[in-house]
């Protein structure tokens, strides 16, 4: 029961947190907004890591990495999740972003050299023939429309991001705990983006109504601190293979969101493209014991029909699934 509220809290925070940021582009400049949460973000967990005795002193490389990680991820992976979500609604943006999925497996063929799993590999490609099917419209306009700029800045920024996520896991295995990595990354994220700021010419600015520093505070306490914290007690319960499932449900979770909140309109491409893109990231989770245990099960009950051994086949994937989650 334990398990399933953490997981139920991260998906539902995580899931939430693009209307917050949809809600945050008011008065204050996109870039400068994410340079104030994550600025405050870094200041709590420093807090918690001096109330808990949490070791802070770092090598110069290992604060290197964390500043590589700090920009890419915290700095400028966020801010085109923000300037996104200025385009689109931020139901879409959070399915663009879940291609992060693909993006990590790629990243780490590339900078670690680990090897790509068919699943992997096969995930990836459904994943992005989704995206293709729901912003399609965009595509085939070949022209520069509000759809097709938010999707290339979406996609900008889920890569960017995986890059960060990439130089966490080195981070990880060079002895550096993750919530500190996250104190001085974010912080590090907050410089750049402050940075950035004034050097386009951009004033300091601040929105003191309640419906930019509510978001923010729910952006910055919830969805930087407590979701992410339940999220590292769940790998720590059930290992990193069932609890990155947050990242299947959360995409979900936002255009439910979008869909009462922003009054996103459904069609039947948009409807066909997510499930394409649920799906291949599905597979990109799912460990491949447990893809062939699917498939046997189809075959030992000698399914016919595609569609029906389909439905079988992701049943019994997310079945398994959430059997390692509870």
């Amino acid at each position: 029961m334990i398990n399933f509220i953490l997981y139920a809290t991260a998906t539902l925070i995580w899931g939430s947190t693009w209307l917050g940021i949809k809600l945050q582009l008011t008065q204050v400049p996109p870039i400068l907004s994410v340079g104030y949460r994550f600025c405050l973000a870094s200041l709590i967990l420093l807090a918690f890591c001096l109330f808990t005795n949490n070791k802070l002193v770092f090598s110069r490389r290992d604060h290197l990495f964390m500043a590589v990680q700090g920009f890419s991820l915290f700095g400028l992976g966020y801010i085109m999740s923000y300037l996104a979500t200025s385009y689109l609604t931020s139901g879409l943006v959070a399915v663009i972003f879940s291609t992060i999925l693909m993006w990590n497996i790629l990243n780490l063929r590339l900078f670690m050299r680990q090897p790509v799993a068919w699943r992997a590999f096969s995930g990836g490609v459904l994943g992005l023939a989704g995206i293709c099917v729901v912003f399609w419209h965009d595509l085939s306009a070949f022209t520069a429309t509000r759809g097709l700029i938010g999707l290339i800045i979406a996609l900008l920024g889920a890569y960017l991001a995986s890059i960060g996520n990439v130089v966490g896991a080195r981070n990880a295995k060079s002895g550096v705990p993750v919530t500190q990595a996250n104190v001085y990354g974010m912080a590090y994220g907050a410089i750049l983006c402050i940075a950035i700021h004034f050097g386009i010419g951009g004033e300091l600015t601040m929105d003191w109504t309640f419906g930019y520093l509510g978001p923010m505070l729910y952006l910055t306490v919830f969805g930087s601190v407590v979701a992410f914290g339940c999220y590292m007690l769940l790998i720590g319960r059930i290992g990193a293979d069932y609890a990155a499932y947050v990242m299947l449900l959360m995409p979900l979770v936002a255009l439910i969101i979008s869909t009462f909140f922003e009054s996103y309109q459904w069609s039947a491409s948009a409807v066909f493209g997510v499930i394409v893109v649920l799906f291949g990231n599905l597979i990109i989770l799912t460990p491949a014991g447990t893809l062939e245990k699917a498939l046997r099960k189809i075959g030992e009950l000698h399914v016919r029909g595609t569609v029906t051994a389909w439905a079988i086949f992701v049943t019994s994937v997310v079945l398994q699934g959430l059997g390692g989650i509870v």
